[in-house]
């Protein structure tokens, strides 16, 4: 039952917006009363838990699966196209890992140990493209949101800024590559 509770909460996220979850409309749609859900979870914010863990547990496997070539630039294309269509395809799930936006929410500790490894994950890959600056992590988890917040707050559904994602990996490895050569001997 709870990952029908779950399957439910992000039903309702698509449609009403994430912030407008409510333990009634959950349960509605699992067809139980909203008081019977506190035998599965105690919160709203236990049911954002839940779904924070779930959408990193589908990334991570997600991720796992991705045919990397080991090269750097077509490897980054492929991690940056990944990650855009993870995030566009439900903008909920987006919007509850990678922004804050749900008041006094934050993750367990078991849940936000998920959200760590996929960036250890991220960081990992980039240390074995020769990339290890921990700011040069931070440049590209910047570049990705950025361009899949603009994709998903102007062009939901379009390419306007996915299109971009190529073009952005090829700058990014670029500006890295260029900076850390300048900096040997």
């Amino acid at each position: 039952m709870i990952t029908e509770i779950i399957e439910a909460a992000w039903q309702v996220a698509s449609a009403e917006g994430l912030s407008n979850i409510t333990l009634r409309d959950v349960a509605w749609t699992v067809g139980m009363q909203a008081p019977s859900l506190y035998s599965y979870f105690d919160s709203k914010h236990a049911i954002y838990d839940a779904m924070f863990a779930q959408g990193c547990r589908e990334y991570l496997a997600r991720a796992e699966k991705l045919e990397l070539t080991g090269e750097p630039v077509p490897d980054l294309k492929i991690g940056m196209r990944f990650f855009m269509r993870f995030c566009t395809e439900n903008p909920a799930r987006y919007e509850l890992l990678f922004q804050r936006t749900i008041p006094g929410f934050e993750p367990t500790p078991e849940s936000y140990a998920l959200a760590v490894q996929i960036l250890a994950e991220l960081r990992d890959r980039l240390h074995r493209i020769g990339v290890t600056d921990p700011a040069d992590l931070d440049l590209l988890t910047a570049i990705s949101t950025g361009l899949t917040d603009q994709q998903i707050s102007n062009d939901p559904g379009g390419d306007r800024w996915a299109r971009l994602t190529d073009q952005a990996a090829e700058m990014y490895y670029a500006h890295v590559t260029r900076r850390t050569e300048g900096k040997q001997p």
